[in-house]
């Protein structure tokens, strides 16, 4: 006999009945009525083939049958309650595999160099990385929770807006000195940009400029070319030319001088970043954890 949810139902009723002693209190205990309850009971009793219950008008008693079925299911079912009481209580608990599809620029520019303090935090962790461009499939790749930039476009994930990222235009002090401070959005047509390739499209993004409801697409031209953040980054630092970037990545080269911005009266573009999940299923502690490790980073 296959086990199927209206058998375990079936028992999960019997078990009822006879804890309280009749119909009526297990309908009250399991929120049902008493005759969804005599149901439950016939049905179990046509799928073991033998009566399990002698019924009066005041009360029911297990039959010789029906005694021994509750002495074999009996177990059964307070390995599968204390089953649950686990697994609830580890739903709380941050421990585990956890395996995390992650976008290259929040690996190597946000979160490089912090990850140990996450493993720090969470000893009974371990943490796997894969970063690709694309997401993939989370599912038969095993991924619990996959971080990316831009609208969700695969309707098949679960998706969960974490943060709105500013977009800021920077520039090394080197490359002003040598050529000149762009005034405006307009004049970087004749500079030098850094463009960064779309690892969807293929293509380069535009340079888009965002004041207050207004957007301006300016055309800028390059003549270098990048996948990388890291790549796009170094090599702005070094002066090679002008880079649009996340504000949170260079806060720090900000700070110190490294970097400068230009145009902040034109930094209201926001790009946002997405947690995936590949199930509508409460999300385990685990992942809880990373999601609130990643949100404090890119804050």
């Amino acid at each position: 006999m296959s086990l199927d949810g209206r058998l375990l139902t079936g028992v999960s009723v019997l078990t009822a009945v006879i804890e309280s002693g009749n119909f009526a209190r297990a309908a009250e205990a399991l929120g049902i009525t008493s005759s969804g309850v005599s149901r439950a009971v016939k049905r179990l009793e046509g799928r073991v083939g033998v009566r399990l219950l002698d019924r009066t008008t005041r009360s029911v008693a297990l039959t010789d049958e029906g005694r021994r079925f509750y002495e074999r299911v009996k177990p059964s079912l307070v390995t599968i309650e204390e089953a649950a009481t686990t697994a609830s209580g580890a739903a709380n608990i941050v421990r585990g595999r956890l395996r995390v599809n992650m976008d290259p620029t929040v690996s190597r520019l946000m979160l490089a160099g912090r990850i140990g303090t996450f493993l720090d935090l969470h000893p009974e962790i371990s943490l796997e990385f894969i970063t690709r461009e694309q997401i993939g499939d989370l599912v038969c790749d095993g991924v619990d929770v996959a971080i990316r930039f831009g609208e969700p476009t695969i309707s098949s994930l679960i998706a969960r807006k974490l943060v709105d990222m500013q977009m800021i235009t920077v520039v090394a002090r080197s490359y002003l000195e040598r050529h000149g401070i762009p005034k405006s959005p307009n004049d970087l047509t004749d500079h030098a940009c850094i463009h960064f390739r779309d690892p969807f499209t293929g293509q380069a993004y535009d340079w888009e400029f965002h004041k207050g409801g207004k957007i301006t697409v300016i055309p800028t031209k390059s003549r270098l070319i990048v996948s990388d953040a890291g790549t796009m980054l170094t090599e702005c630092i070094a002066g090679t030319g002008i880079a649009q970037v996340f504000a949170v990545v260079v806060r720090d080269l900000l700070k110190n001088g490294s970097l400068i911005q230009l145009f902040p009266d034109w930094s209201d573009e926001m790009f946002p970043l997405y947690a995936y999940y590949p199930s509508r299923q409460h999300p385990p502690a685990k992942v809880r954890a990373f999601v609130d490790f990643v949100l404090d980073a890119v804050r």
